[in-house]
């Protein structure tokens, strides 16, 4: 069967503006290109559309027309929240034009809606709910859609919501991502400016599912087991990127890619005893980064740790984030330093219960853990998450997929006056880190290590240029006469 994955652009960035977001960060669409591998392995012929990628057209029609191009038996959509009415109306076209194209959506938005999104978007023939390699195999193999386990379809009039998937227990059983099906790859694929020495970049993912339950996660795909690759299997991961591909960087996005301790000892032993001459930057969970690992991370390449922090008002840690402390945050970014490894914060403001104390005792708290780098992400609630049930009590809503994005306002907490305002607290609150004297010492005394990120932007100016108009200074100050102390 000739199959085109297709990865939707959705909406990326704020609303009303131009979308530049791939700009400053395009990443390869690691899921399709798992059940690309997956499916290509089974016989099929596979193509791989990325309505993001360097090459892709600006509008939908003229993305349908490249799918179309490829003559598609079976048209299959991963899309996430913001992408998936993007991906809608692509397949209502790709239907008009070639009636025979079957259409199946899958991705952590359908997995979270499930089969009632067929009675409101009927163009869809199938919905793959859950890991999607073996559903979407079996239904290339042309096997009946009753005897398809995490399938939602129409039987007749009737919409059928078959028994969940049965997960993979052997990662390692999968082939490599189809990497090689991205037009532009790797050159054309960016990590994020200033968080890499050395390129081209690409982006893994090392394991699956979660056992925490923070209340903005959503978990509807992988769930919350915790299946991770072997060792060996990462490193002929990074050796295969490297040698078919000449990475240099990898950005291991995996929630939890520490916490099983003996695999990633083993990894940074081969790492260290046969290297690949690249870098990596991975994630640890607070309290749980002690020395020894800390050690092993910076000999085996890795040269930046993200933290998940998301705020610093206790109250809204134990709410959504339970099991993290602020002294073991301060604890766990000072030790990363002194090791010699770069620190990343990651945050999220406007969550339930959020008010402009807590915003202010959060950027107050970055600035004192002397970070190298931060991501402040704006809460999006979403259809998956335990959080979602209650929302619409906690504060103000606008049920915009579109716009579902972490990149707008679309929840208002009671304790927040307005969307403007808390727009405006998020952009003296970014503007206030990156200006700070001690940030900008620590880049300077690396700029040559940021030279292939600065190239990058003076090669782009001009999309920065506009991005910046985003986070220009807002006329009223945080406390409405005073800047944060």
């Amino acid at each position: 069967m000739r199959i085109v994955l297709v990865h939707p652009a959705g909406s990326n960035w704020i609303k009303g503006k131009q979308d530049l977001a791939a700009v400053a960060n395009r990443m390869a669409p690691i899921g399709i290109l798992s059940i690309a591998s997956f499916l290509e392995r089974q016989g099929h012929e596979v193509f791989v559309h990325d309505c993001l990628g360097p090459r892709a057209a600006p509008a939908t029609d003229d993305n349908v027309k490249l799918v179309l191009s490829r003559e598609p038996d079976m048209v299959g959509f991963s899309a996430t929240t913001s992408g998936f009415m993007d991906g809608y109306r692509m397949a209502v076209r790709i239907k008009q034009a070639r009636q025979r194209a079957i259409t199946v959506f899958g991705g952590v938005h359908i997995s979270a809606l499930g089969g009632a999104l067929l009675e409101r978007f009927p163009g869809m023939d199938y919905l793959c709910i859950g890991e999607g390699e073996a559903t979407l195999s079996e239904l290339a193999d042309g096997r009946s859609p009753e005897s398809i386990e995490g399938l939602a379809w129409y039987d007749g009039n009737r919409i059928v919501t078959n028994p969940p998937r049965r997960q993979i227990s052997d990662l390692d059983a999968l082939p490599f991502p189809a990497y090689g099906k991205l037009e532009g790859f790797p050159r054309g694929y960016n990590l994020p400016l200033f968080s890499y020495t050395r390129t081209p970049g690409a982006t893994m993912i090392t394991s699956r599912g979660c056992p925490y339950q923070c209340s903005y996660c959503d978990r509807s795909v992988f769930k919350r087991g915790f299946r991770y690759n072997s060792a060996g299997y990462i490193y002929d991961h990074m050796k295969h990127l490297r040698t078919l591909f000449g990475v240099r960087h990898v950005n291991i996005y995996d929630d939890l890619f520490t916490l099983n301790r003996a695999r990633i000892e083993e990894l940074c032993g081969l790492l260290t005893s046969r290297p690949l001459g690249m870098n990596f930057n991975c994630a640890v969970r607070v309290g749980h980064a002690d020395d020894d690992l800390l050690r092993m991370l910076k000999s085996a390449g890795c040269l930046m740790v993200s933290v998940g922090i998301e705020s610093a008002d206790s109250e809204l840690l134990k709410r959504h984030k339970s099991g993290v402390s602020l002294d073991e945050v301060r604890d766990t970014v000072a030790r990363i330093r002194r090791r010699g490894l770069r620190a990343k914060g990651l945050f999220m403001m406007g969550l339930p219960g959020e008010t402009e104390d807590s915003v202010r005792l959060t950027s107050d708290f970055v600035m004192s853990l002397g970070l190298d780098d931060m991501n402040m992400a704006k809460f999006t609630p979403f259809p998956g998450a335990p959080i979602w049930a209650g929302i619409e009590e906690e504060g103000t809503l606008e049920n915009d997929w579109q716009q579902m994005n972490c990149l707008n306002f679309v929840f208002i907490p009671r304790g927040i006056a307005s969307r403007e305002r808390l727009d405006q607290l998020y952009n003296e609150h970014v503007k206030r880190f990156y200006s700070s004297p001690e940030w900008r010492r620590t880049f300077a005394k690396r700029l040559w290590q940021h030279r292939w990120s600065l190239l990058y932007l003076v090669r782009h100016l001009p999309s920065f240029a506009r991005a910046k108009k985003n986070f220009e200074p807002a006329r009223q100050s945080l406390s409405g006469k005073q800047k944060y102390s």
